[in-house]
């Protein structure tokens, strides 16, 4: 298929498109044991939260109350029996890495600053028009589900739907194209049996007035 024959007219693969990397191999299931891993996991946490009606922070919480009581009691018993101590990394920040972190925070916020400012002082009407249909968007979603429920069906369109794309993606490419082109002469044909004829009524009553 040519460019004019995929959506958007794109050049690249799908799989050029998500990066080509890691995370491009996991959503298109190039490395199927990891994203099966993946799902998994996250489908075994989310029934966990749902059926033990621990939150996120409570769970976080006793997990790492647990590791340490656990690494205490390991380190004062290896020094009464003279053994060796817990084999634990050594956890250190560079300064290299936090300025790298730092950089790309102040960017990020600042980026998100600028376009709020844009917003709020009424220089992109459009944009304004975007932000607040995702947020209500949000909003009403975050009425029908909890976090976890969402995060997790997130995931799971993630790692599912650009795969199916991918693999079908002539098939849905033609398909898609062809109803748009349909929709595109729908539209045509209304605007000009009805609006235009809509228009003309209304220049004819300015005119007679």
């Amino acid at each position: 298929m040519g460019s004019s024959d995929r959506l958007f007219n794109r050049q690249r693969t799908l799989h050029e498109i998500l990066g080509a990397g890691l995370v491009a191999d996991v959503i298109l299931w190039k490395r199927k044991n990891l994203t099966v891993g993946i799902l998994l996991v996250a489908l075994a946490a989310w029934i966990v939260f749902e059926r033990s009606g621990y939150t996120l922070l409570s769970l976080v919480s006793n997990v790492l109350l647990l590791l340490l009581v656990i690494l205490f009691l390991w380190a004062k018993s290896a020094a009464i029996l003279n053994r060796p101590a817990p084999p634990l990394p050594e956890l250190h920040l560079s300064e290299e890495m936090v300025n790298e972190m730092g950089t790309f925070i102040r960017t990020r916020v600042n980026d998100l600053f600028s376009v709020s400012q844009d917003i709020a002082l009424g220089k992109d009407s459009r944009l304004f028009l975007k932000v607040a249909a995702y947020l209500w968007l949000i909003s009403i979603v975050g009425g029908l589900t909890d976090f976890l429920t969402l995060a997790y069906t997130s995931l799971f369109i993630v790692l599912t739907v650009p795969a199916i794309y991918d693999r079908y993606e002539d098939y849905i490419d033609t398909y898609v194209l062809a109803g748009y082109h349909r929709f595109c002469e729908l539209h045509v044909k209304i605007n000009e049996e009805y609006v235009s004829r809509v228009q003309n009524w209304i220049m004819e009553k300015k005119k007679m007035c």
